[in-house]
């Protein structure tokens, strides 16, 4: 059988470069989208098998090149998204206006599978332009391409991502840790291999499940989250709760930097749980039961945070 041909945006991400691995293991040809070759190019060529992977450099609203590559592919994978906004990178261009061109494109050339990753715990936060924008690119797709699998993930987490890794960075400089809304939020953290896992599955078979939220096996506060990362770097730390008039001082200073530690917009965000809905099924719901735990994972990789690295209180077995 041909192998099909997977298109990926937002490829030389936390979830793209994993899901890269795992498809052309599977046989599966794969296009990556990059906006600079140059300085993702190296990187993804590592994570596939040779020839299987075409990587391409494009502008994601170069609309002629898209549609292009689109009409060369049996299935579409949308992995764009940003936490934060600045300049053209806003919520709207990469959350709304993109999703919108893609699920139009792909309906137009009959594609076999679209795939948009979303995200959990935003029905409910209708004050937040993050959360906002995300449920019009899940509507303009459902419209464009009605048999389009929309993934709505809990946090994500992995050696390459950018929320365990900047944590446990923080908590190794500052004495203290602000806990916004007591750190009561919760969340169901899941491994970035589990995510991969159910796209691939959802490639290779049918389901009827279009709206899917993806969580991990367990629930926990982000108080509860800091608490095991700390534990995993053996150090301690005082929080202190902020109330929500400081944090938002904090966050308008925090978010003229190039890479915002937090955003007035993430404060609100985090207001609401990241817990499923009640409104659609999720992956245990389906049969698609995700093991693996947030703090044996984390442990894995935790020793770069640690005082004396991947050697930290282990002992050495030697025979002379």
């Amino acid at each position: 059988m041909k192998p099909k041909n997977c298109l990926i945006f937002g490829a030389s991400g936390q979830i793209g470069r994993n899901l890269i691995r795992k498809l052309t293991e599977k046989s599966l040809r794969v296009t990556a989208v990059t906006r600079n070759l140059h300085q993702k190019g190296y990187i993804l060529k590592t994570q596939a098998n040779p020839g299987y992977l075409d990587i391409v450099e494009s502008n994601i609203f170069d609309i002629n090149k898209i549609e292009e590559l689109i009409k060369k592919s049996d299935v579409c994978i949308n992995l764009i998204g940003i936490l934060f906004e600045k300049g053209p990178n806003n919520f709207n261009n990469i959350h709304e206006k993109f999703p919108s061109i893609i699920s139009y494109l792909c309906h137009k050339h009959k594609i076999d599978k679209l795939i948009h990753l979303s995200a959990l715990g935003i029905e409910n936060a209708d004050n937040s332009k993050y959360a906002k924008s995300k449920l019009k690119g899940e509507i303009a797709v459902r419209q464009n391409f009605k048999d389009a699998i929309i993934l709505k993930p809990s946090i994500i987490y992995s050696v390459d991502d950018n929320f365990t890794t900047m944590l446990m960075g923080l908590l190794n400089l500052a004495p203290i840790f602000p806990l916004y809304y007591g750190g009561k939020t919760k969340f169901m953290p899941l491994h970035c291999i589990d995510i991969c896992n159910l796209i691939i599955d959802l490639i290779e078979n049918e389901t009827n499940d279009k709206i899917i939220e993806c969580i991990g096996p367990e629930e926990l506060t982000f108080k509860e989250i800091i608490e095991k990362l700390l534990k995993l770097m053996e150090k301690k730390r005082l929080f202190v709760p902020i109330p929500i008039f400081i944090a938002n001082i904090m966050a308008t200073f925090f978010q003229i930097l190039p890479k915002p530690l937090i955003t007035r917009d993430q404060i609100k965000l985090l207001f609401y749980d990241n817990i499923p809905s009640g409104k659609y099924k999720t992956n245990f719901d389906i049969g698609k039961d995700f093991v693996l735990k947030f703090e044996n994972e984390v442990e894995k990789y935790c020793y770069m945070w640690k005082e004396t690295g991947e050697y930290a209180k282990k002992k050495l077995d030697m025979k002379l």
